[in-house]
């Protein structure tokens, strides 16, 4: 396939890639800068230089696409409103060039807010939260309602790997450096799903093949880990103690931080391992912490 993928140097879009030329997909990937276009070019992919909310290049790169994965997204969360428009409007820019097609779109969506404690299962359809008001996975199922092919994989709170710099973990073990302690709030028992990006890039590529059903994904490889594990394994990559918090104390110490540390939302992945075809084969988030090289 001809696949059109936005966030395709990030975290994840650039495992994405990877992933998808491995298989023997052809790959145009929006990316940002001249230098992200090089680099681009050196993983084998074709780079068109552009943003989400620039709906000529968007257009430019999925005019002769055979399918989408969509994953780009601001990381400046003081921008989130006008962030959730460029890619709301991004998804129905990609809608309209596909409207009357069978070529699938596949969007990225998580569960950072979701659920409260119950498991979370690929079925739910949560609403947009309006302390979070980004409406990908909304915008997403109504191209599939209008008879689009359309689907969403939602990424785990922790997408971990090698070389890992911007997520939750390297900033957890940021503020345990800079405090000498690796908390966890309570006992600890709060549970955190997580995934490798290797395995998260396959689902994404699986999803697509598969033709984008109006189904929603779950890219996770561990359902639920107790926070203190990973509070544990910080604190042994950091070298200081993991240590408890009262839930009062928490907001002074993680600042910003402190709603997610403290979040309880196991996922299944059950269903998507049935549908896809797919197990994970990389490493665990606590085996990835504790590995040499996690921070190489």
């Amino acid at each position: 396939m001809r696949v059109f993928l936005t966030g395709a140097n990030g975290w994840v879009g650039s495992a994405v890639a990877r992933d998808l030329l491995d298989a023997g997909h052809a790959v145009t990937g929006l990316v940002r800068t001249t230098d992200k276009a090089h680099a681009f070019s050196a993983l084998g992919g074709t780079p068109l230089i552009g943003a989400i909310g620039d709906p000529d290049a968007l257009r430019t790169g999925a005019a002769e696409a055979d399918g989408i994965i969509h994953l780009a997204f601001g990381l400046d969360l003081a921008q989130i409103a006008a962030m959730a428009e460029d890619d709301r409007r991004a998804i129905e820019t990609f809608g309209a060039l596909f409207a009357g097609t069978d070529r699938p779109i596949v969007s990225v969506s998580g569960f950072l807010l979701l659920p409260r404690g119950e498991m979370f299962r690929e079925d739910a359809r949560p609403p947009v939260d309006p302390a979070f008001p980004r409406a990908t996975e909304q915008t997403t199922f109504a191209l599939a309602e209008r008879g689009l092919r359309a689907s969403v994989v939602r990424l785990p709170r922790s997408v971990h790997g090698r070389g890992e710099r911007h997520g939750f973990i390297p900033m957890l073990a940021a503020v345990a450096r800079e405090r000498r302690v690796s908390a966890y709030v309570g006992d600890g028992q709060n549970l955190w799903p997580s995934v490798h990006r290797l395995d998260a890039a396959r689902v994404f590529r699986r999803a697509l093949e598969r033709g984008a059903r109006g189904e929603a994904y779950h890219a996770v490889a561990d359902e639920g880990v107790p926070f203190r594990l990973i509070a544990e394994a910080i604190g042994r990559q950091v070298g200081v103690p993991a240590m408890s918090l009262a839930p009062e104390q928490a907001e002074a110490h993680f600042g910003g931080l402190a709603m997610w540390v403290a979040g309880n939302g196991p996922a299944s992945s059950a269903r998507t391992r049935s549908t896809l075809d797919w197990q994970p084969r990389e490493r665990s988030l606590i085996a990835d912490i504790d590995h040499p090289d996690y921070h190489a």
